[in-house]
């Protein structure tokens, strides 16, 4: 049984990836995939956790090889999900999390039409803006720029499945794992090992 994908995207500073991290802490059954990514690291983050952290050069080397699922340039930086671990994670039945932007989940839902899209927002742009702030990691000119690219990001919102505003962080963990179960089973229904229990259960060839 091929497993499900997840793509869970959002204006930098909604709370994605603090969710994300609680989310796989709970349901160790998800797996997510690690992105490549331009950027330097920031305070705290190491080399194959938060992003698998290369030069201009191998990006673009790895790129030209087509080793790149989807690949977008963001606030400056460019970021790409590795074709390999995508296949592998769901040819093993796995359930994968991509966390990635509106472009690049624009291109997998080209790929992989049964995606599942999740858009996290903020509150408000006013509330989105205090957040950058209060976290103290972006010079000025990186928060206005990025504040700038949140309402285009924003806009885009109407292209997933679910859309989620973190405005409690636990409302919206439990909104998101809501999601996650939702799609579980409303699939599981059509799986082999359902049609296997329960031979009169629907089916679909799609």
């Amino acid at each position: 049984m091929s497993g499900r994908l997840f793509i869970v995207a959002a204006p930098s500073g909604a709370g994605k990836s603090t969710l994300i991290d609680a989310l796989l802490r709970e349901d160790p059954t998800l797996a997510l995939s690690v992105s490549y990514t331009t950027r330097p690291p920031r305070p705290g983050e190491r080399n194959g956790r938060e992003y698998h952290f290369v030069d201009e050069d191998t990006f673009a080397a790895m790129q030209a090889r087509g080793e790149f699922l989807e690949s977008a340039e963001v606030h400056g930086y460019r970021y790409g999900t590795a074709r390999s671990v995508v296949h592998e994670a769901l040819a093993r039945g796995a359930d994968l999390l991509l966390e990635i932007d509106w472009q690049g989940a624009r291109q997998v839902r080209r790929l992989f039409p049964r995606a599942v899209g999740i858009f996290i927002l903020p509150p408000s742009l006013e509330e989105l803006e205090r957040r950058m702030r209060a976290r103290g990691l972006d010079a000025e000119d990186v928060i206005r720029r990025r504040l700038a690219n949140a309402r285009e990001e924003i806009a885009h919102a109407g292209e997933f499945d679910y859309a989620i505003i973190n405005a409690d962080f636990d409302t919206a963990l439990q909104d998101l794992k809501a999601i996650i179960r939702a799609e579980r089973l409303r699939q599981g229904a059509r799986s082999p090992q359902t049609q296997d229990a329960w031979p009169g259960s629907p089916s679909t060839t799609a």
